[in-house]
């Protein structure tokens, strides 16, 4: 094998080495598909419907969802219309209080992680995202935003599944 043939052949062998750790907390990769708490991804082809959430702060230094607590029926599906109306970067995370106090102590270490996954996204100022969410569960469950301080500074919102 001459020079040039090696050579490509480490540096294809370290890229498929390294991948999975590129792709871990904080990376492009980090995906929470493993197990959703609150139900599962929508369905584009089925009626939802729709619920629009603004992230914001207030003049009293608070952050905040508006609305802060949705109802809905077992297996509905919605589609959430996501808007950072606030001067930060502020995220949007469906899940169990469990599942999302975990997710917190993460983002502790990965402050910069940003989501983009069926049950969460992040959003920079001005930006808008969708979200198309199944409640195949019954249940009480959150969303909010764990971003370091969000949470703890009021944003946090529930979903009452019956």
């Amino acid at each position: 094998m001459n020079c040039f043939k090696t050579l490509l052949f480490a540096s294809a062998a370290v890229a498929i080495i390294t991948a999975p750790t590129l792709a871990g907390p904080g990376g492009a990769g980090h995906s929470h598909s493993q197990g959703y708490t609150a139900g599962e991804p929508g369905n584009p082809k089925r009626p939802a419907r729709t619920v629009a959430v603004t992230m914001k702060e207030t003049d009293d230094g608070k952050m905040i969802y508006l609305p802060s607590s949705i109802e809905v029926k077992k297996g509905e599906q919605i589609r959430f219309i996501i808007t950072n109306a606030g001067e930060l970067p502020h995220e949007f995370m469906l899940a169990s209080k469990e599942d999302n106090d975990k997710h917190a102590v993460l983002m502790e270490k990965f402050p910069d992680m940003e989501h983009d996954d069926p049950n969460g996204k992040t959003l920079q100022p001005k930006q808008k995202a969708e979200l198309l969410w199944r409640f195949s569960k019954g249940g009480t469950f959150e969303f909010a935003c764990l971003i370091p301080g969000h949470r703890e500074a009021g944003m946090l919102g529930q979903v009452k599944v019956k």
